[in-house]
């Protein structure tokens, strides 16, 4: 294939991606699923019109599924306050580590005693299943307004749990081969696992606070590179971890959560510029993936199983783990209904179903059939009902914080402020000069609705307008501070916010 009909294929397919992930969008569909679509129509219409496109190397789809799945995480991490995952940080790590574990023993069991699977394979199909999907949970939670602390345990538990997922179907594909038996080993890799994510966790913080310093101090030459800039260091991270045996993804998602919360410069192009880069690897993945599946060779057996396991593990296991993970977690009935309702699948079981057989297990074109049928069929079950579920339950609804991004003006100590006004936001009628800001600090210019006009001091902030805001450098925090307060409390969030120290010296 010439390097011009490759080109021409690769933008032929992501302008197709595009549609299908708006007619999914009006159909309800998840996007991913008509991805996966796209990728068996290719497979199937691509060799009667003459274009090479079947994939049949497990290895190759393998390797380029981890480095999608790296981007994707990148995105995700970015784009996770720091504020929101504090809290959310325990019941993540756990149904990340011991949700895992306790997902694979519950699920394996049903596998031998219900479906009648020899042990070991049984252990292999309960490994591969497992995992939350990180592409699948930022995909359709983008679309959904969930309280701050629920969308970050899913968020965080779906970054975090790619690394146990890899080394414990790893393990298991060694088990179903032969090389290893079930005895104290598995305990030995179950410490050996838990070593590795809290490591990469701990690699992630350092390598994105040193980029989180060494990007403020440099000044780029052009705020384009800002992103490019923050994107390679999260990779870094990946690559660090693969060499000192840590888990790279929990690093690369680490890091970039530490550097989307770092106040750098440019940071909504920044994210702008990930979530681009996301939609094209979970396009490019979910393709891919459809390229390698064989419809064909799916056979009766393969559907059985793959459903059956699939329900028993939305219905069951997913609901105890969470019962388990999330004990002492703060979490209301509601949001642990939410959670077991919420564990997605997506692309990770595909991809982790490719290791036996890119290790070359009899069985392994079986095991990749079922796991193809159960993701399938839980995107359809889960995917569309997960916002109806949120609005049943009352979870909908919760405002996000100010959007606030910051751009340096190298040639005096200055910063531009640029602020987007959420709905809800108290802000909504408060005039500019009501706003109290410090001294030397205006509201230069607002954009609402397409049109940007420089505000006088009567003028009122309304839903949906962007403020741009120049301060002194040394200053900016303060405003920051100042317009998330009245973001919160309104007008009058000064004379709160002196009442309540006053009460608290007192007390």
């Amino acid at each position: 294939m010439s390097l011009e009909l490759l080109l021409l294929l690769i933008a032929l397919v992501l302008l197709a991606a595009v549609v299908v992930a708006k007619l999914g969008d009006r159909i309800g569909l998840p996007a991913l699923l008509l991805f996966l679509g796209l990728g068996i129509l290719l497979q199937v219409v691509g060799p009667r019109i003459g274009l090479p496109v079947n994939l049949t190397d497990a290895q190759l789809a393998h390797d380029l599924g981890f480095a999608a799945l790296v981007l994707i995480l990148v995105e995700g991490g970015l784009g996770t306050r720091w504020d929101d995952i504090k809290p959310a940080a325990v019941p993540a790590v756990l149904l990340a580590s011991g949700g895992v574990l306790l997902g694979i023993v519950v699920q394996a069991a049903f596998g031998r005693i219900v479906l009648d699977l020899p042990i070991a394979v049984a252990v292999l199909v309960a490994a591969i299943m497992t995992p939350t999907d990180s592409a699948a949970v930022f995909s359709v939670l983008r679309h959904i307004s969930l309280p701050a602390k629920l969308r970050s345990v899913l968020e965080g538990e779906s970054g975090l749990n790619d690394a146990p997922a890899v080394l414990l179907t790893i393990a298991a594909t060694d088990l179903a081969m032969g090389r290893s038996q079930i005895d104290l080993g598995l305990v030995v890799t179950g410490a050996v696992i838990i070593g590795e994510l809290v490591g990469g966790m701990a690699l992630g913080f350092v390598v994105g606070s040193l980029g989180v310093f060494l990007l403020r101090k440099l000044a780029l030459p052009a705020s384009g590179l800002y992103p490019l800039a923050s994107l390679g260091w999260a990779v870094v991270a990946y690559g660090l971890g693969g060499l000192v045996h840590v888990s790279g993804f929990a690093a690369v998602y680490i890091c970039a959560v530490v550097l989307g919360n770092g106040k750098l410069p440019h940071r909504h192009a920044t994210r702008s510029f990930a979530e681009g880069i996301g939609w094209v690897a979970q396009i490019g993945l979910f393709v891919m993936l459809g390229l390698l599946s064989d419809v064909t060779a799916i056979t009766r057996y393969d559907i059985v199983i793959g459903v059956v396991g699939g329900l028993f593990l939305t219905f069951a296991v997913r609901p105890l783990t969470v019962l388990v993970c999330t004990a002492g977690a703060g979490l209301g009935k509601r949001e642990k209904l939410f959670l077991s309702w919420g564990g997605l699948r997506g692309a990770v079981p595909i991809i982790l179903a490719t290791i036996p057989m890119a290790a070359g297990f009899s069985n392994a074109t079986s095991i990749f059939n079922l796991t193809f049928v159960a993701v399938i069929v839980l995107t359809m079950l889960n995917g569309p009902t997960l916002p109806w579920v949120a609005r049943k339950l009352g979870l909908l609804g919760e405002t996000d914080e100010l959007d606030i991004e910051v751009a340096p003006l190298d040639r005096i100590e200055a910063v531009m402020v640029q602020i987007a006004v959420p709905a809800d936001s108290k802000l909504h009628g408060v005039a500019v000069r009501e706003l109290r800001l410090p001294a030397n600090t205006s509201v230069s210019l607002v954009i609402r609705d397409g049109r940007m006009f420089a505000p006088h001091g009567r003028d009122m902030i309304r839903i949906g307008d962007e403020l741009l805001i120049v301060t002194p450098a040394a200053l900016r925090q303060k405003v920051e501070r100042r317009m998330k307060l009245i973001g919160r409390a309104g007008r009058l969030a000064t004379w709160t916010e002196l009442g309540n120290r006053r009460l608290a010296d007192r007390g």
